[in-house]
């Protein structure tokens, strides 16, 4: 299995038969530019222009944007309802986590979460091999949150997103912190960037390791 980065909450996860395409994002909404990219499975979060793109993604792609199991050719998702602040969602409204396994790996998206996860969400999930979460604060979780749940859920692998970073457009974005904060929180030290994440399931690590993806 391989994931790309796409920037902002988008990721590509490419299996060995079917792909997935997360949290597509409006380039007028964000400054960056969003790739050409198909999929075969295209999760979105919430209804934000930063994470419903849909119309970019090629492939006629199968969409799952609620609560809820889905089972797509060789892919399944779970939908967990949660919240995009920490008001129960009296600010920013619903928010929903996906867990997607695909080559028997299991990748919880983690949109803009807004909140520690509950005991219920946590009792409901499988294990987590691969946390996809949000980091850089004022419209999500922060870095300090955000290892909170990292370790709440125990994942082999964490990959941090929404950050600040360069091309973000600062009229919008110039709060959110950048990635150094979740690794400082973290205690990882000099995280190099990787191009992209090949992993198979017997290669996930046992302890939780980091991995910064360019995007």
């Amino acid at each position: 299995m391989v994931i790309h980065y796409l920037g902002h909450s988008s990721f590509r996860i490419k299996g060995q038969a079917t792909s997935v395409v997360t949290d597509p994002f409006d380039p007028k909404s964000t400054g960056l530019a969003f790739p050409k990219v198909s999929a075969d499975v295209l999760t979105v979060s919430h209804q934000h222009a930063d994470h419903n793109y849909i119309e970019k993604v090629e492939g006629n792609p199968f969409i799952v944007e609620g609560p809820g199991e889905y089972e797509i050719k060789e892919v399944r998702v779970i939908g967990y309802p949660t919240f995009h602040d920490s008001s129960s969602g009296s600010e920013r409204g619903q928010n929903i986590m996906f867990l997607i396994t695909i080559d028997d790996i299991s990748i919880l998206h983690c949109g803009d979460l807004g909140h520690k996860l509950t005991d219920e969400t946590l009792k409901s999930m499988d294990q987590v091999d691969i946390l996809l979460i949000p980091t850089g604060g004022v419209f999500t979780i922060d870095a300090k949150v955000a290892a909170q749940v990292t370790s709440q859920l125990d994942p082999g692998i964490v990959i941090p997103m929404h950050y600040n970073r360069k091309g973000l457009d600062q009229n919008i974005y110039k709060e959110l912190a950048g990635v150094e904060d979740f690794i400082s929180q973290i205690g990882e030290k000099d995280v190099q960037p990787e191009d992209k994440l090949t992993i198979t399931k017997s290669q996930m690590p046992e302890e939780t390791q980091m991995v910064v993806l360019n995007g």
